[in-house]
Formats: C-alpha cells, structure tokens, sequence
C-alpha cells in the first residue's frame, strides 16, 4: 500500500520551455495577446509604481490596424518629426543592408542588423534630448543615424580601417561617440545596466538635468547585472530609462528560455518597486511617448522606469547566424505586430502627409547617400585591403601616462 502510494504520488519533472514552432512547422504567435490600441490609459508621471501595474501586463499602443493614432498616448507629434523619423528608420535599414553584403564580400569579418526593431532605437533617440547619455547593446545603431552621425565614421569603424576611432580594438559594430553621448558597446551582455545606472546617480549627485538610457535584450534580463542595476536605481531614484528589447529570440534560444513564458519582461519592475512599462515596439508613436513619459519621470526627480518593447527579429542574430535551423522560415512575415516602418509610412499616408511616390524618392535617395559613405570609408580600408591601425596605438589609451616600460616595449619596436 505504501509502495504503491509512493509510486503513483506527482513527482517534480524538469521544465525547459520550447517555442511555438521549430524549422518546417506554421509559425504560431497565439500566444502574444495584442490588446486593442488606446486600450491603456496614460498616468501622471509622478504616479506610484503599484498603481499602474496592469501596464507591464498589458501593451501600449497608438497606432491601430488602419494606420490611425488613438488613445490617450499619442503623442500627437508634428508631421516634420514623423517623417524625420520615417527616414532615419530608412536609412537605419539601408545602412544595414549594405553592410550586410559588405561582410559576405569579406570587407569586414562581423556584422549585426536591427531589420524590424528600427522602431525602438529611432523613436526613442528622438523623444530624448541630444545630450542624454546612452549606454546601448549591439542592435541599437539607429541611436546615432537619428541622432545624425557619420555613416562613414560607423563604417570605419567596421571596417577597422586606419579612420576607425577605436583603432580596431572593438568588434565591428560595437560603436563608440563621447560627441554624440553614445557610450561604448559591449559584447559582455547585461554590463550596460549598472553602468547606465552609476552614470544617472553620478548626474544627480552634480545636479545635472541629464538623463541616461540603456537597452538589452530579453535575455540578458536573466544576468545579475540586470538586478544590480534594477536594486541601484530603484533604492537610489536614479534618472535613468532601463529598456528591454524583447526580439522574441536570442541568437538561437526562445524567449521563454530567459523567463518570458511564465510572466512578461516588464513585470519584473513590479518586484523593485518601478514602474513597468509594455509597449508596442513596431509602433513608432507608442514607442516615443513612452519614452517622453519615462524621460519626464527620470528628469522631474521621480526615479528610474523599466521599459519592454515587444518586437520581433525579423532577420539572423549576425552574420554568424543561421535563424533557418531554429525557427520556422517564414516566421518573420507572420509576426502580428507588423513592420515599423511600413506602419508609420501608413499612418504619414492616411493623414495626407506623406505618399508613396515621395517613399520611394526617399528610399533612393538614402540608398545612394549610402553608397557614398560606403565609397569613402572602403578608400581608407577594409579587413582586406588598405591601411590599417598602426601597431603603436596598441600602447596608446590605457595609462593616461604611459609607464616607463611601455614606451621602452614601444621603443624596442621601432614606434
């Protein structure tokens, strides 16, 4: 008797989450509740963060299925700033295309895109000011094209050329602007978090107005520094966005692997006592006013607010990716949330301040301001031909006076 209740008794079983679908199955997203737009209601931005929790649960959105704005969180933007928007988004794309091809000539030995999440990077490099601190991962390159960096000096960069400020030091894509107050990228996933976190507390100890903003991906919201950075800003008041970019994918492991099966990713805010925000990451206008909430938040003293945009990586993780061995081909063209940049052109169109005729000049025109770029930095070098950094930069930027013996090292090489 004993045996046998002990035998037939529920035993714990392991769990590990799959996606929907795998390679060769329909792509399934019936699990993505997608609530109507305007369904949310916009709080004051000095509202205690247990009374909007339903926000990190739900999904703020301002554009409908007929490309119409609605609801309380429209930013009601002005039609200069759409379009401007509408053309770094473009020219996000473009840039990422043409360096796409550039890596499978051989031209750079890495490179990562951001098709489909656009949205996020452009909207929000937009609805903060020029001069806020951003501390981005790797997929976040339209922070600079919006916020009108050299596409040649990106592309240096790439290409590690003699041009390249990091002097081929950093991985391709990993940018760097102190000018453009776009922090260093890293490959080491999660480290953006407290840093973005010190840089904000280090501004409201000197009484700057400045805010900072950073970004990950769903995953590295399972790394410690995520709740690191998540207990500093909450105890501290830190003026700071803390932004997730949910993709669904990282470079092969689903969402549901980082914790995104059990609850969303802005519920984990509820926990430090801050605000959680779940927004509609291919929605342009959501996107920016969230931002412009949280900004206003950080700057008027109220503290840090967590951000989860809700897209979708339409294309390989990198270069070294192969998406087509974990997830369905044409997963990316079922995705419900749409295209960003199709979505805002939509909206522009409907309101008559925008036509087709006039997307189709712009896109040509960019394709061609690309070229060009692309033309100047290849005649300064690529991976596979042209001048490189020299050698000596190797002792350069470490000590803010080199030692005794570096420079003999230095010496001793000829430099």
């Amino acid at each position: 008797m004993n045996d046998h209740s002990e035998h037939s008794s529920p035993r714990p079983r392991l769990h590990v989450p799959e996606p929907p679908a795998r390679p060769g199955g329909e792509p399934d997203f019936s699990h993505l509740k997608i609530p109507p737009a305007g369904a949310l209601p916009k709080p004051p931005v000095d509202v205690p963060a247990d009374e909007i929790r339903d926000h990190a649960y739900g999904m703020i959105r301002v554009l409908d299925d007929d490309g119409n704005a609605v609801g309380p969180w429209d930013p009601g933007l002005d039609p200069e700033l759409m379009r401007k928007g509408l053309r770094a988004m473009q020219l996000t794309r473009i840039y990422d295309d043409r360096l796409y091809r550039a890596q499978r000539q051989g031209k750079t030995s890495f490179y990562m895109k951001c098709t489909g999440e656009e949205a996020i990077a452009v909207a929000q490099a937009l609805a903060l000011r020029p001069d806020d601190m951003l501390f981005p991962s790797y997929r976040q390159q339209g922070l600079l094209i919006a916020r009108n960096w050299s596409l040649v000096d990106m592309m240096n960069q790439v290409y590690s050329n003699a041009r390249d400020r990091l002097k081929g030091r950093q991985l391709p894509i990993m940018y760097s602007s102190r000018e453009a107050s776009f922090f260093t990228i890293s490959g080491n996933l999660g480290t953006q978090f407290p840093q973005a976190v010190g840089w904000a507390m280090a501004a409201a100890i000197r009484g700057d107005d400045r805010i900072a903003a950073s970004w990950i991906g769903e995953g590295a919201t399972a790394e410690g520094d995520f709740h690191h950075a998540a207990t500093f800003a909450a105890v501290y008041r830190a003026p700071v966005i803390l932004n997730i970019v949910n993709n669904q994918w990282a470079i092969s492991s689903y969402q549901a692997i980082a914790g995104g099966e059990q609850t969303t990713f802005a519920a984990r805010a509820i926990g430090y006592g801050l605000p959680g925000l779940r927004v509609d990451g291919n929605d342009f206008l959501a996107v920016y006013a969230v931002t412009r909430w949280a900004a206003e938040r950080a700057r008027r003293g109220f503290g840090a607010t967590i951000i989860e945009h809700v897209t979708y990586r339409a294309d390989a993780h990198s270069t070294s990716d192969d998406p087509s061995r974990y997830r369905p081909k044409d997963e990316a063209k079922a995705w419900p949330l749409g295209d960003p940049i199709e979505r805002l052109k939509v909206h522009l169109v409907k309101a008559g301040h925008w036509s087709e005729e006039r997307h189709v000049q712009m896109t040509a025109m960019l394709t061609d301001e690309v070229r060009a770029a692309q033309r100047e930095a290849e005649s300064c070098g690529t991976l596979i031909s042209g001048e490189k950094p020299s050698p000596a930069s190797m002792f350069e930027d470490v000590y803010k006076e080199m030692p005794w013996n570096l420079r003999r090292q230095r010496q001793e090489l000829g430099y």
